[in-house]
C-alpha cells in the first residue's frame, strides 16, 4: 500500500460536509465528512447499500446532495448552474464499472470523443499523438483500431482508463475499478491506477470491495457504515482493528 501522506501539507480537492442523500423513505447518506486531498488516492469501502456508489455521483451532480456541501476546488457543486457543473466536470474522470466504451467505436473512435468535445482546439496530429501516448501508458497500443466486442474485460477497463486520462483531468473517482476481473488481472488494474496517479499527479478516489486493489493503490481508507464515515485510516490500521464489524469485513473479502 502506497504510504499516508500528512494531510496538513496538501490542499484538499474535494471538501464534503454533512452530506445527506435518500431515495424516497430510505436514507442512504447520512452524515458525510470527508476530504481529498491533492495527488491523493482514497479507497473508500463498505458493504453493498452504503452509498459508496452514491457518494461520488453526487460529487460530479449526477445525484442531487439533499442538504450538505461538496467543494470541489473551492465551488459548492450543490449550489451550481449547469453551465458550472459542466465545466467542473471537465477536471474530473469517471470511471464507471463497465468501462461505458461506445461498442459501436473503434477504440481510437472512442478515445476520439472526448478529446473533440473538451479539446477543441487541439489539432489532428496533437490528438493523434495524444491518443497513443495514452494508449502506450496503459499497455494497450495496438488495440487503436479494435472494436470494444474484441477486448477482453480487462482490455475494456484499460482502454476505460485511458479514455478518462486522456483529457488530462485533475482528479479522477473509481467506481469498482477491479469488479469482474480474475485475481491477475484485477493485480495489474490495480497497478495502472497507481501508476497514473504517480505520472498524472491526480487524486482520486476509489470505490471498492477488493482488498488487495485498496493495498496496492490506497493512501489512506475510508469505510462507510449507517450512512456515516464508520472508519478512517490507514490499512494497518484497519487490519489491526479489534472492531468485528471491520473484522468481519475484511474476512470476507
Amino acid at each position: 500500500m502506497k504510504k499516508e501522506q500528512t494531510k496538513e501539507s496538501r490542499k484538499p480537492v474535494i471538501e464534503i460536509k454533512n452530506l445527506q442523500k435518500s431515495f424516497g423513505q430510505t436514507k442512504v447518506l447520512s452524515d458525510i465528512n470527508l476530504n481529498l486531498y491533492e495527488q491523493e488516492n482514497l479507497v473508500v469501502l463498505g458493504k453493498s447499500g452504503t452509498g459508496k456508489s452514491v457518494l461520488i455521483k453526487c460529487i460530479v451532480g449526477l445525484l442531487d446532495a439533499d442538504k450538505g456541501e461538496i467543494n470541489v476546488f473551492d465551488q459548492d457543486v450543490t449550489k451550481m448552474k449547469r453551465k458550472e457543473l459542466n465545466e467542473m466536470r471537465l477536471k474530473i474522470g469517471f470511471l464507471f464499472q463497465s468501462g461505458a466504451l461506445y461498442d459501436s467505436m473503434s477504440v481510437r473512435q472512442n478515445m476520439e470523443f472526448p478529446l473533440k468535445r473538451i479539446r477543441k482546439d487541439m489539432k489532428e496530429k496533437e490528438m493523434r499523438e495524444k491518443i497513443m501516448e495514452v494508449l502506450e501508458n496503459v499497455g494497450l497500443a495496438d488495440a487503436l483500431e479494435k472494436m470494444p466486442s474484441e477486448l477482453s474485460g480487462g482490455m475494456r477497463k484499460r482502454i476505460g482508463l485511458a479514455r478518462t486520462i486522456v483529457v488530462d483531468p485533475r482528479i479522477i473517482l473509481y467506481d469498482e475499478p477491479t469488479t469482474g476481473l480474475d485475481p491477475t488481472t484485477s493485480h495489474e488494474i490495480s497497478q495502472l491506477i497507481l501508476e497514473v496517479q504517480e505520472k498524472y499527479k491526480t487524486a482520486s478516489i476509489i470505490i471498492t470491495h477488493d482488498i488487495p486493489c485498496a493495498r496496492i493503490t490506497g493512501n489512506r481508507l475510508v469505510m462507510l457504515g449507517d450512512g456515516e464515515v464508520y472508519k478512517e485510516g490507514g490499512l494497518q490500521d484497519f487490519e489491526d482493528s479489534d472492531d468485528p464489524i471491520i473484522q468481519s469485513f475484511f474476512k470476507s473479502i
